[in-house]
């Protein structure tokens, strides 16, 4: 499996990716997932893909050397959305070459791909590509996209991504979103490739590979869990059945009829007596009110 990142922001682009691949526990390798395709001062484009590795490869490839029939390529399209149409074309160009062979065998066709740059004369702008060819654009409602294992990652994006976010801040929290999920998700695993781009550079400003010795990386780890678990110990624990007029950490309230569903016993079977009152955290431990 695999989880990569993109974002938009006004200053530029981020890209970060993963670089594990594995077809169950024992078959586990590396394979770099972010390309750029790229001529200083004319364009500078970003491919990343998750899927079935054969076919992301040979999409990539098709990419580089796809000629439309209008004489269109990555590398003379005028303008992004022109490009992200010839990695649609890509795509099927692909699927039409292996889609069948691989149904064969009970293999699905199964790619993504996050595809973002800039050409001369235009913004910085950024396509999600379906396993179709078919892409949608990021704008500034959603100014990011992830492929593969995207839920551990996802939380931290909402919060802070927006189109104001510095390209600094966007790689910390790319970063910090890679973390949740190699944390959580066994599929996911270091090398990572981070691609950070300044708007109207047209060449990769910074790039970084980053392994289990990278400094930042290691820090970054350790500092954002030591300082979840202090938010997190910092938060009030909940008041239950709190009194009416309570307003402080209240989660339930005495008067507020909260009760669960619960199933009717058997026919015959008789109720066996609590061993204890019920307590809420209002009453304390000393309570023995009577539910």
């Amino acid at each position: 499996m695999t989880y990569c990142v993109g974002m938009r922001l006004n200053a530029g682009l981020v890209f970060l990716a993963d670089s594990r691949t594995n077809a169950g526990v024992d078959q586990v390798g590396t394979f770099r997932k972010l390309s750029v395709f790229e001529n200083p001062g004319d364009r500078m484009m970003v491919l990343m893909t998750a899927g079935n590795l054969s076919i992301s490869q040979a999409i990539r490839q098709v990419v580089s050397t796809y000629i439309s029939p209008e004489g269109a390529t990555i590398w003379n399209a005028t303008n992004m959305y022109d490009a992200a149409r010839i990695v649609g074309d890509a795509v099927r160009a692909v699927h039409r070459q292996e889609a069948a062979q691989l149904a064969e065998y009970g293999v699905d066709f199964n790619v993504s791909l996050i595809f973002g740059g800039q050409i001369a004369g235009e913004r910085c702008r950024l396509f999600y590509v379906y396993s179709a060819g078919n892409f949608i654009e990021s704008h500034d409602e959603n100014p990011y996209f992830q492929i593969g294992e995207a839920k551990y990652g996802k939380p931290i994006l909402d919060r802070v991504v927006t189109p104001h976010t510095t390209l600094d801040d966007a790689a910390k929290c790319a970063l910090i979103s890679m973390d949740s999920t190699l944390r959580s998700n066994i599929s996911v695993g270091l090398p990572l490739d981070l691609l950070v781009y300044e708007d109207g550079a047209l060449a990769v400003t910074r790039f970084v590979s980053i392994d289990e010795q990278n400094q930042y990386f290691s820090q970054l780890r350790n500092s954002w869990g030591q300082q979840l678990k202090a938010v997190f110990e910092g938060i009030d624990a909940p008041v239950w059945n709190a009194a009416p007029g309570a307003t402080e950490n209240v989660l339930s309230s005495a008067n507020g009829g909260n009760r669960p569903v619960r199933i009717a016993l058997p026919p015959g079977m008789i109720a066996a007596e609590p061993t204890a009152p019920v307590q809420s955290l209002a009453e304390g431990p000393a309570s023995t009110a009577q539910h």
